[in-house]
């Protein structure tokens, strides 16, 4: 098939794009620079340049003969910023207003399937009860633009086309920025995941992220969640310092820096034990990692050990 991708070039499109073409999938990728554009041609994918996410007629254009259109544009502050609103503005409009337009080009240019990358983080922390697809969610004003992105998409969904919310967990891989985050933390004893140590954490590899985005060209229109087995931030944590060979111990998020981050950092604090079930049965997809500690050894082993 024909894919259409936006997003191609960052953590998740990178490593998207190469397993496309090796399921045999004819890729178009955005890209905003020369240098992005080499990347794509480099994995076997033509680039498509000069092309804004919020211009209606140029996406149409761009998409023309397409069968399936992915949506995993981002644009996800730094830690050092994301407690502040004006931070997130970019990431919200990508989701709030670029994906009604790209919807609305895929219609018009007679797609297939639509799919959208999102997150499972926006559930209703739920202790060490599992949480499915039916499960509350949090419907806050932090929330809103990804979930108004998911509805666009499964909305998507008819007789002749499907569209597919993938509510991802936390991701991790050796040339994502959150890793050089979670190191520095991590130097000054600190575990990248925060919130209680009893409360469960989902993640999942960017290559088991990957062959979730190829399994969903055959799921049936509707919300999935797709994450690793969730373990405990304790043991989140541990893993981290176990598998870049930290000697220190990690201490637990101070309660006071959590009352003080407010709201978005609630959002990650939380305990979400997210079953994915549901994209399993529906598709046979199946994490390469089970869960955190398999994952963050092999991403380990790639970006190289440190002892502070």
């Amino acid at each position: 098939m024909k894919v259409f991708i936006a997003g191609a070039t960052g953590v998740l499109g990178r490593a998207t794009v190469p397993r496309l073409i090796a399921a045999g999938h004819e890729v178009l990728g955005m890209a905003r620079s020369p240098e992005k554009a080499q990347q794509l041609r480099a994995d076997g994918a033509e680039p498509v340049e000069g092309v804004d996410l919020f211009d209606p007629t140029a996406l149409r254009r761009a998409i023309d003969g397409v069968d399936v259109v992915v949506h995993m544009a981002t644009n996800i502050p730094p830690i050092s910023k994301a407690w502040r609103s004006k931070a997130w503005l970019m990431n919200d409009r990508l989701r709030r207003e670029a994906t009604p337009i790209l919807i609305s080009a895929a219609q018009s240019a007679g797609v297939q399937c639509f799919i959208k990358e999102s997150v499972c983080f926006f559930y209703a922390p739920q202790g060490d009860v599992w949480i499915d697809e039916s499960s509350p969610i949090d419907r806050s004003e932090f929330a809103s633009a990804s979930l108004s992105a998911e509805d666009a998409a499964v909305a998507f969904g008819d007789r002749d086309r499907t569209g597919v919310a993938l509510r991802f967990g936390l991701f991790y891989s050796a040339d994502a920025r959150s890793l050089a985050e979670g190191l520095s933390i991590a130097k000054l004893g600190g575990g990248p995941m925060v919130g209680h140590s009893d409360a469960y954490q989902p993640s999942i590899h960017v290559d088991d992220a990957a062959a979730a985005i190829v399994a969903a060209f055959g799921a049936p229109t509707g919300y999935y969640n797709v994450a690793d087995e969730p373990i405990t931030k304790s043991d989140w944590n541990a893993a981290f310092f176990d598998a870049f060979g930290i000697s220190k111990k990690p201490h637990p998020t101070p309660k006071l820096v959590l009352k003080a981050l407010g709201a978005k950092i609630d959002v990650m604090a939380g305990s979400r034990r997210v079953s994915s079930q549901r994209f399993r049965d529906a598709t046979g997809w199946s994490p390469e990692y089970p869960d955190a500690t398999y994952g963050l050894k092999s991403v380990a082993a790639t970006y190289g050990r440190i002892r502070p």
